[in-house]
């Protein structure tokens, strides 16, 4: 029985780790309202992606800190809501939200590495 019961924890483990993958897959979607600005800020290096799952400022301005404020607010609403649903941790989602975000930017856009340096992707 105990067997079964760990089979069982580790396959709906799985399911919702792969339910919040294709949901933050598809959440990128819901942040192409500001793809023109955020692309621009990524390419000029004000911003970039970081481990947490949510986007940094560079270069302080105001208009930077907005645009982060703005999609890290939007972030966080999607991750709590994978996080409920999926019953596992925000941390949990935030890491793997990290390494999707990172693992989608673009070479010659920034992330924060785990020393906490800006770096070139």
């Amino acid at each position: 029985m105990n067997k079964l019961i760990k089979h069982s924890i580790k396959h709906s483990i799985k399911l919702s780790i792969k339910r919040v993958s294709l949901v933050l897959i598809a959440s990128s979607i819901a942040f192409s309202a500001w793809a023109i600005s955020l692309d621009q800020a990524k390419q000029q290096g004000l911003v970039g992606e970081m481990p947490n799952g949510y986007l940094g400022v560079v270069v302080t301005g105001a208009e930077v800190s907005s645009l982060v404020d703005m999609v890290n607010k939007k972030r966080k609403d999607i991750y709590l809501n994978l996080a409920r649903k999926n019953k596992i941790t925000m941390q949990q989602v935030t890491k793997l939200a990290g390494e999707k975000s990172i693992a989608k930017t673009q070479p010659g856009h920034l992330i924060k590495n785990s020393s906490g340096q800006w770096v070139k992707k």
